[in-house]
């Protein structure tokens, strides 16, 4: 007796959310290249190109705040990683959490700068004698939350990579249990022969 295997809540989204092949091939800005990109290795679920295709996607989220999706996939032709996963990952920095992001940013690249009061009146007088004087704080703000970025998009494609194997392989060994389990189930058991 054949089950057809069920679904989870998250294969069905990221089914439903993924681009095909065909969208990818079809958007103008990828027309260039688009025969790269339906290269068949490229759209493979293996454990390699997986985990790469998710540490490209949140790399490429958090170092650019427009056209994520693009890089992602520009990213992943030489890498050999999957492209779909890549695009995917990319919405961790949406509309929606953007301002969430930029906060948290913002607080790293302080963390990692050690800004204090002091540098930040200095940086403000300096500013104050030039044109960009209205602009001070502004170029302040910028700068260290783009530092936050680039410590970000390097962590979370580090922790993504090793997350994205981990689960990899606990997906694996699940569906080889499940295999074998009901290969025990179908296989008759041995006659045994009495002496």
């Amino acid at each position: 007796m054949n089950r057809k295997p069920t679904k989870t809540f998250l294969a069905d989204w990221i089914v439903r959310h993924m681009p095909t092949r065909e969208q990818m091939a079809d958007n103008r800005y990828l027309a260039p290249i688009a025969h790269r990109f339906l290269s068949p290795e490229l759209w493979r679920f293996t454990r390699r190109s997986v985990p790469r295709g998710v540490a490209l996607g949140l790399f490429a989220a958090f170092i650019v705040p427009v056209g994520q999706i693009f890089l992602a996939a520009f990213l992943a032709l030489p890498a050999r990683a999957n492209v779909p996963v890549s695009a995917l990952v990319t919405f961790i920095t949406n509309p929606f959490t953007l301002a969430f992001w930029l906060v948290v940013a913002n607080r790293l690249g302080e963390f990692m700068l050690k800004v204090d009061p002091d540098t930040v009146r200095v940086a403000q007088d300096q500013f104050a004698s030039g044109r960009w004087q209205k602009f001070g704080w502004f170029l302040e703000t910028a700068g260290v939350t783009a530092v936050g970025f680039v410590v970000m998009s390097i962590v979370s494609a580090a922790i993504g990579y090793l997350v994205a194997s981990f689960v990899w392989r606990i997906i694996v060994i699940r569906r080889r249990d499940k295999r074998l389990r009901l290969h025990r189930k179908e296989t008759p058991a041995p006659a045994q022969t009495g002496e």
